[in-house]
């Protein structure tokens, strides 16, 4: 602590009022500082000379001295510079009231000397001595006031002390705050899992109830199951001697299917034998029938009824008759009538269906799958419905040979797959437009067509370069094949038929056939074939580019009729290179082979030319005896 300079009655007295009002202590010193000066006793009053007062300045003078003579203590200083400067800063308008009041009291002393309440000028012994008795009052207000300030030391000392220790607490309260505020956040996140805790409770409870009702339901479910498994015993007991006697019946039943197993594999064995042996009687059956067989189909007329010039008995199936009646040159005679007479394996008259047609020929197909190159071909003048026997049209009843026969190798294939026969087919489809082969199947650019060549291997299998040959797995994709190429066969305008085919298009079908348990393979091509219109150049009126195209036509097909004749006479040199056509076929024309020919003759009487043509060319057809055919097999 710090001690503070001595200071003048003045100040010590400004500093007693500072203090008297900051504390309660100093109250009564107060009250006789400001009576002190009513008890001074007034002297005789003295004689004013002049305008100057100088009882004022007497009084005045010695408030202003310092209180050194009259051993004025010194006053320690406070707690602090700046609360002493506090006081004594605040106390400062008091001690200029209190020389404010003194001064009126001088001169009420001055101005009432006659009155006898201040003492003369002249009597300075008093004056003297009322100083004195003041001096000794402010000395004694000194010693009151020091000793206030001493107690006010002592007091602030000890509130520093209690400020210290305050601000010690105050710490200490401020870290207890924060644990209190920490705690807090922990005790609100408490009372949060509380009230989880609680809505978890309360959902509890519910689930509780639930769970009682529940058990209370088990409960009866469980007598009652106890009951039913009660009644379940006695069945199992029942059923337990049901169970002996059905094993001992079991074991005869294995027994039995023991003995079914192996009937049931010499059933299969005698199937396949069965099987082999249905190939051989149907192969013979086709034999007797003959190897290359020749049916005739007769359209029927645009406008409906009958040809006169066209005889089918009622009663024969295989003959037709072609009548022409003839002028007498002499005119003696009447007319005469001639008729040509021709026997095929089977005539269809123009009420022939599709279906009866196929089914003369489904057999032969069926070979196709027992390991026989089988070749089918339609044959006749143009417009003579010969696309409509192969193809046909699209609604069921309509559809053609080539279709209805994929249908029947895809059904025959899959009840074969029952015993133990794997099939794989590939299809393809050329067309052979005035000796050049065009690949119906192609996608290609048209600028871009590769140009094809037919080779035989050494194994004589028949093949043609860059042609498309697509595997195939079933009939659908089949018969999507069978429409792309009918969209790209070339068609040409000539006087027999607006939209006549100008091409022969050949579909051929390779099937190769293995049954792994028997070992046993096989190989063959079913070859479908729909051949241009035949008719002589002066029917056609063909001209130009038509007239290449009926010239080329007319020699492929009279090469047909050589290869077959050359056949029939079993010549070693048969002349297959003669035309593409008959190059192309010859895997499927052979002796190793069957084949059968459609001839479609037209009904109306401007065609008998053609007609006649066409029955003339079956029938040396039909005479020709190709030697037996034998199975490809591997």
């Amino acid at each position: 602590m710090s001690r503070l300079p001595v200071i003048s009655k003045k100040r010590v007295l400004a500093t007693s009022s500072s203090s008297s009002e900051n504390g309660q202590d100093l109250a009564p010193a107060q009250k006789k500082t400001r009576t002190d000066p009513e008890r001074v006793k007034p002297y005789a009053a003295s004689t004013i000379i002049g305008t100057r007062r100088p009882a004022v300045a007497a009084i005045k003078a010695p408030i202003s001295r310092p209180v050194r003579p009259t051993g004025a203590a010194t006053v320690a200083a406070g707690p602090s510079r700046g609360v002493l400067k506090q006081s004594i800063a605040s106390t400062a308008p008091r001690g200029s009231n209190i020389r404010a009041a003194a001064a009126p009291t001088g001169t009420k002393a001055v101005t009432g000397g006659a009155a006898g309440t201040k003492r003369q000028g002249w009597d300075l012994k008093g004056k003297v001595t009322d100083m004195e008795s003041k001096l000794r009052n402010y000395q004694t207000k000194v010693k009151s006031v020091s000793q206030d300030n001493e107690d006010l030391k002592s007091t602030m000392v000890k509130s520093q002390t209690r400020v210290t220790d305050l601000e010690t607490s105050v710490a200490v309260q401020r870290s207890q705050i924060r644990e209190y505020e920490e705690e807090l956040q922990v005790l609100s996140g408490v009372r949060e899992e509380l009230d989880k805790v609680s809505s978890e409770k309360s959902s509890i409870e519910k689930q509780l109830s639930n769970l009682e009702e529940k058990y209370k339901v088990m409960e009866t479910l469980r007598q009652s199951q106890e009951t039913e498994l009660h009644t379940l015993k006695m069945k199992l007991s029942v059923q337990d001697s049901t169970l002996s006697r059905l094993q001992l019946t079991l074991r005869d039943a294995e027994e039995e299917v023991r003995s079914l197993g192996e009937t049931v594999v010499q059933q299969k064995g005698e199937l396949h034998a069965g099987e082999m042996e249905r190939r051989q009687l149907h192969n013979s059956i086709q034999e007797l029938k003959g190897n290359i067989r020749v049916f005739c189909r007769v359209r029927p007329l645009t406008g409906g009824g009958l040809s006169q010039h066209l005889q089918l008995p009622a009663t024969d199936n295989k003959t037709i008759t072609l009548a022409k009646t003839q002028e007498s040159h002499t005119g003696k005679t009447a007319d005469t009538q001639k008729n040509y007479n021709f026997s095929f394996d089977r005539v269809f008259g123009p009420q022939a269906s599709q279906k009866e047609v196929f089914e003369e020929i489904s057999l032969l197909v069926q070979s196709a799958l027992d390991g026989y190159n089988v070749c089918c071909f339609a044959y006749g003048q143009t417009g003579s419905g010969k696309t409509f026997t192969m193809e046909g049209a699209e609604y069921d009843e309509a559809r053609g040979v080539i279709p209805r026969a994929v249908t029947q190798i895809f059904r025959a294939a899959e009840k074969l797959g029952a015993q133990g026969w794997e099939f794989t087919f590939t299809a393809s489809f050329v067309e052979i437009y005035n000796e050049t082969l065009r690949d119906l199947l192609y996608t290609g650019k048209a600028s871009k067509r590769p140009e094809h060549e037919i080779r035989k291997s050494i194994n004589n299998e028949v093949t043609i370069t860059s042609l498309t040959y697509e595997k195939v797995t079933n009939e659908d994709q089949v018969l999507g094949l069978i429409m792309m190429a009918n969209h790209n066969r070339s068609t040409a305008q000539t006087s027999q038929n607006d939209r006549s085919s100008r091409s022969h298009s050949v579909f051929q079908l390779d099937i190769e056939g293995a049954n792994v348990g028997r070992d046993v393979k096989c190989k063959s091509t079913l070859c479908l074939v729909d051949l241009a219109g035949s008719e002589r150049l002066l029917k056609s009126q063909s001209q130009g580019e038509r007239f290449k195209e009926m010239t080329a036509i007319n020699s492929s097909l009279s090469n047909l009729g050589i290869v077959i004749t050359a056949l029939a006479n079993k010549d070693i040199h048969v002349p297959y290179r003669n035309s593409k056509l008959t190059y192309l076929l010859q895997g499927c024309l052979g002796g190793n082979s069957k084949t059968l020919m459609f001839v479609n003759i037209s009904p109306e009487p401007d065609s008998f030319g053609e007609t006649l043509n066409s029955l003339r060319f079956a029938s040396k057809v039909n005479d020709c005896v190709i030697g037996t055919a034998s199975a490809n097999k591997k």
